[in-house]
């Protein structure tokens, strides 16, 4: 879906983006929204105030973003706010040849209010796209400059007032849904001409007054009219500068990023195997009485491919084989390859393959392959998706295929660098620790895991943070500056996990030891997950005890039991929701919401939100725990098939209340590949 027409040959549109991070011009928003899926990283400067902006096009209707801003004098002189907000919009009307583009759009709704407005604005395109105009009505700051009666108070008296003080931050993070569209209304627009597709020219009148600003900060509200030149390149990013209410100079920045696009194209790694004839050297190599070892060819067949064979059983015209997958992202990719060394290295008589898929050690899922739509579909232009609709796909709570000698024990280990940062400190906005991080593994049976990771920072600034915790819930989370400072070789994890099948469609894992940072104790979980079904329910107790703050093998007094019960729903789409409700780690009890969009490729980006029976003014600053998250998986970096990614989670505040523990590997991340509805999603890896 897109909210405007097709674009001419010769001139590539680029959506203005405002300071604030979202499709705008200037200071105002516009009815535009961002390519589905976009991921748009921008900053914009001017005299004494500093954004950062990280905006999503959740949908391709609704958009969301996280804005970072500091802002100096903005409580009066020798002060500087450092202030952190949420936007969102919703596209209700798409552009048509008579209709322009509608958004409807909350700036600032669950952070201190500085910036606290909402807004209706409409873009018609005209000129084969080369011309946008905007127009639109503001409430709160977009109401501030020209204002006028509220036409909402037509419906009702209470539209007619606004009783919140712009910027005062006393509910920090509350939905003041109350005052939303309230109090006086101004109207807004402008124009963004695209000159060339190099260059851009924006124009608007602003309904911001700056009324905190020219009273405290000396800010000169000249002229309600802005201006703006923008510069763009050829990977969509643009410099632009601009004209603030005739008396600043402004510059932005902006990057947008699709998830869809890798950094680097993939297929860095080698080609699979081709299908060879039956009759072939290959498929005659066979023997039976040497497969069940780790050095038959087929092994070694497999091991090349990344793959390790754990156990096989020929009965028949059929094999079965339980593999574990350690080199592909996809699940898909590592069936399809294993499906092709053992077309080529199993006898003509062999005419089925089913795969066993392994996670942790446990069989997660049983995917049956012909051989003849192998050899039928390797060419085939539709090859992928008609290779799916032929596999079969199964519950494996018990492996069918026998364990081949040697498999166990196993043994891991890597030594890498590593980045701690620490966002929003008051004090200081970013910081961060770097070091080295030694992880290791032995795994002496299936399910069975022992491991343990520990770090040397190097350099960093986590230890200088002089803001104590101001919590009156007991301190769960808010002493972490004290794990920084009173430590130095640290004990990240130290576990033993047990993962295992108690039937079909149920899974389970206990870990115990030092689970996370701050904790260590029990934990245990079952998770109920059909193979083919898009929901899964799960349960999960803890006994946590609190460690020291050396990171060490230390124990504080502090301990309690919390749980959760959880539920999982795969929407489609790449589209995934959950909702956990139980007991935190302060004590309080609640639920955190959570949705997800996962791209094909991995890359994925979120957001959650947890609300308990602590209340907004026991909680403190941000009265209710949420955040943002998203995870880049390393093959979409590099082109290059490896698992794992970087992800990190952006909290506006970390406070103790809808604190949870940080156990490792919970068991639908776990088990999730090998499922179909990521299967389905993926399978077009299968031949790669």
């Amino acid at each position: 879906m897109s909210a405007t027409p097709a674009l001419s040959q010769d001139v590539e549109l680029k959506f203005p983006v405002s300071e604030f991070g979202t499709p705008g011009l200037i200071d105002m928003p516009s009815g535009d929204v961002f390519e589905d899926g976009t991921l748009q990283l921008s900053t914009a400067f001017h005299s004494g105030t500093q954004k950062y902006n990280l905006s999503f096009q959740i949908t391709p209707r609704v958009f969301g973003s996280f804005r970072y801003a500091i802002v100096d004098a903005f409580d009066g002189a020798g002060t500087t706010r450092y202030d952190r907000s949420f936007d969102l919009g919703y596209l209700f009307a798409v552009e048509t040849e008579l209709r322009p583009s509608m958004v409807i759009g909350l700036r600032d709704f669950g952070g201190t209010g500085l910036y606290g407005s909402e807004y209706i604005a409409a873009t018609k395109h005209f000129m084969d796209d080369r011309l946008a105009v905007t127009g639109g009505i503001g409430w709160g700051r977009l109401g501030s400059y020209g204002g006028f009666s509220n036409p909402l108070g037509a419906l009702s008296d209470s539209f007619k007032t606004r009783s919140e003080v712009q910027g005062a931050g006393g509910d920090t993070g509350q939905l003041d849904v109350d005052q939303w569209f309230h109090g006086d209304a101004a109207l807004f627009g402008g124009l963004a001409y695209q000159i060339n597709p190099r260059l851009s020219f924006k124009l608007e009148y602003s309904s911001d007054a700056y009324e905190t600003e020219v009273a405290n900060a000396g800010f000169q509200h000249k002229t309600p009219v802005n201006a703006a030149l923008s510069y763009g390149f050829d990977n969509g990013a643009d410099l632009t500068v601009y004209a603030l209410h005739g008396s600043e100079i402004g510059f932005m920045a902006s990057l947008p990023i699709n998830p869809r696009t890798p950094a680097y194209a993939s297929g860095i790694e080698e080609a699979p195997p081709a299908l060879m004839p039956r009759q072939s050297a290959a498929a005659l190599s066979w023997n039976e009485g040497s497969v069940q070892t780790g050095n038959s060819p087929l092994s070694a067949a497999l091991r090349d491919q990344g793959i390790t064979l754990e156990g096989i059983t020929v009965e028949g015209a059929t094999a079965t084989v339980r593999i574990a997958n350690g080199r592909y992202p996809a699940e898909a990719q590592t069936l399809g390859r294993t499906a092709r060394v053992l077309a080529n290295h199993l006898p003509e008589t062999v005419t089925t393959f089913r795969v066993e898929s392994t996670a942790n050690g446990m069989t997660t899922a049983r995917t049956t392959l012909r051989r003849d739509d192998l050899e039928a579909l390797e060419y085939d232009l539709d090859g992928s998706w008609r290779s799916y609709a032929r596999a079969g796909f199964e519950d494996a709570p018990r492996t069918e295929a026998a364990t081949i000698t040697g498999t166990y024990p196993k043994f891991d280990w890597r030594l890498s660098p590593y980045l701690d940062p620490a966002l929003f400190d008051p004090d200081s906005p970013l910081r961060a620790d770097l070091g080295l991080q030694a992880e290791a593994a032995f795994k002496p049976m299936r399910g069975l895991i022992f491991s343990g990771a520990i770090r040397q920072p190097v350099i960093g600034n986590l230890d200088e943070s002089t803001r104590p915790s101001n919590s009156v819930l007991p301190h769960v989370r808010t002493d972490i500056v004290e794990y920084a400072k009173q430590s130095d070789l640290e004990i990240k994890h130290l576990t033993a996990e047990y993962f295992f099948r108690p039937g079909k469609n149920l899974f389970g894992r206990v870990t115990a030891g030092y689970l996370e940072t701050m904790y260590g104790g029990l934990s245990t979980e079952l998770l109920w997950k059909p193979v083919n079904g898009p929901l899964a329910l799960g349960a999960e107790v803890n006994y946590a005890k609190q460690r020291e703050f050396d990171q060490l093998f230390g124990f504080q007094e502090y301990d309690i039991v919390t749980g959760h019960a959880s539920v999982y729903y795969d929407f489609g789409r790449g589209y995934l929701g959950q909702v956990d409700v139980g007991r935190y780690l302060a004590g309080d009890y609640g639920a955190t919401f959570s949705l997800d969009r996962e791209f094909d490729n991995g890359f994925r980006v979120g957001a959650f939100f947890t609300l308990t029976d602590v209340s907004f003014d026991d909680f403190g600053e941000g009265s209710f725990d949420k955040g943002i998250r998203f995870t880049v998986p390393i093959d979409w970096l590099s082109g290059a098939p490896v698992q794992g990614g970087y992800g990190t989670t952006i909290r506006p505040v970390q406070r103790d209340g809808g604190a949870r523990l940080d156990v490792r590997n919970r068991l639908y991340e776990v088990v999730r590949a090998s499922q179909t509805n990521e299967l389905e999603d993926r399978w077009g890896r299968f031949w790669r």
